[in-house]
């Protein structure tokens, strides 16, 4: 039988709760322990059906009288206390693929279990699972009703277990951020060490005293477009400027970043999106540091977009969409890639045969056929407020 575990969903007092028991049996006088705060009571009474009974088995609907009393809040479990749950952000998980799109490492999801609600990030996809022979086969991604094993990072910590230890607490689903299509069924592994080995170290130098010696708000300006659009020359017109303003700025170009810090990643979907991942992360850093950052990448699709702005407040993230048309592109070619695409020696380039997804509501839009380079800088230090 699978350990006890009991879903809070009211507490009427500190010593009177409702809820499901989910998994296992439990009885009067049982030792019991809160998590994830870990808090440890029994057992006085058990109600259910409007009836007292001593002892009952999942699943079932219950009212607990607890011997003594303890802080919960619903969405909090009851689990026996020689048997507890763990508590964890990191874990690897076995994963069913359902999504129509294939999972891309790096994509924000959401995920949804027994021990909590949380944005979810498929970290590293360790291998794939084949569907005869369970051989392990290397992979970067999952097509739909493909499974496989992965490692999974949340914004915060869960109550979970293995679900070789209990499948209700163990089993998770996967969505799409921002709606309720399911990409995913998955089932918990185990939690990975480095999660509780790795803290966060508070520093007394802060963001707001690197900006204040600099004399400058430090911001993101984050360009946008296709290849060919304008954005590298745009973007680094804009650093010139600053510069002869007098702020400390630091130009990231997609090309530049691929010689080095992201040398490891082709143009596949999923190493896109990682690609935009680690940007992002280096731009916060940067940003941390009193910096203006400028960022001159593709970023094609919008959901890796999002990502990086839900990095920053609201003021300090600009997104600066270069919407030049893919024939005005194609006409520059500067590089020769569209050549080069069209001819089939370059693949998944975005634009022919991988998608861009115009921003939504880009904070500004630059027409390169209707204003000249000069002038686009111009506006967007103008909007920056440098």
């Amino acid at each position: 039988m699978e350990p006890m575990r009991f879903l809070v969903t009211d507490v009427e007092s500190s010593s009177r709760i409702s809820g499901r028991l989910i998994s296992g049996q439990i009885n009067n006088e049982d030792s019991v322990v809160t998590a994830p705060s870990g808090h440890q009571t029994s057992i006085l009474s058990i109600e259910a059906n409007g009836a007292e009974c001593s002892s009952i088995e999942a699943e079932a609907d219950l009212n607990l009288n607890l011997t003594y009393s303890v802080n919960m809040n619903p969405g909090d479990i009851l689990a026996a206390a020689d048997l507890r749950p763990e508590f964890t952000d990191q874990f690897e998980a076995q994963i069913a693929w359902l999504g129509q799109q294939e999972l891309l490492p790096g994509r924000t999801y959401r995920l949804q279990a027994i021990g909590g609600e949380r944005e979810a990030i498929v970290s590293r996809l360790k291998y794939r699972l084949d569907t005869e022979t369970r051989k392990q086969i290397a992979a970067k991604t999952l097509s739909t009703n493909e499974t496989g094993v992965a490692n999974i990072a949340l914004t915060d910590p869960i109550v979970y277990d293995s679900t070789s230890i209990c499948s209700a607490t163990g089993n998770f689903t996967l969505y799409e951020k921002d709606s309720d299509i399911i990409v995913a069924d998955g089932g918990i592994r185990h939690g990975l060490r480095r999660a509780s080995n790795v803290h966060w170290q508070a520093l007394d130098v802060d963001k707001q005293s690197r900006a204040a010696i600099k004399r400058q708000a430090p911001k993101i300006i984050w360009l946008t477009g296709l290849s060919g659009s304008g954005k590298s020359t745009i973007a680094n017109l804009v650093e010139k400027k600053l510069i002869a303003k007098g702020r400390h700025s630091y130009l990231l170009d997609g090309d530049n970043v691929r010689h080095g810090l992201n040398k490891d990643l082709g143009f596949t979907d999923a190493d896109r999106v990682e690609n935009i991942r680690r940007v992002a992360e280096t731009a916060k850093l940067m940003l941390d540091a009193g910096l203006i950052v400028i960022t001159s990448f593709i970023s094609p699709f919008r959901a890796e977009r999002d990502m990086a702005r839900s990095l920053f407040t609201e003021q300090e993230f600009i997104e600066v969409f270069i919407d030049t048309s893919l024939d005005v592109c194609e006409q520059r070619d500067p590089k020769g890639l569209y050549k080069k695409a069209r001819a089939g020696e370059i693949k998944n380039f975005t634009g022919l045969d991988s998608p861009y997804e115009n921003p939504l509501k880009p904070e500004i839009v630059i027409d390169t056929v209707e204003i000249t380079v000069e002038q686009a800088a111009d506006h967007i230090i103008e909007f920056v407020g440098c």
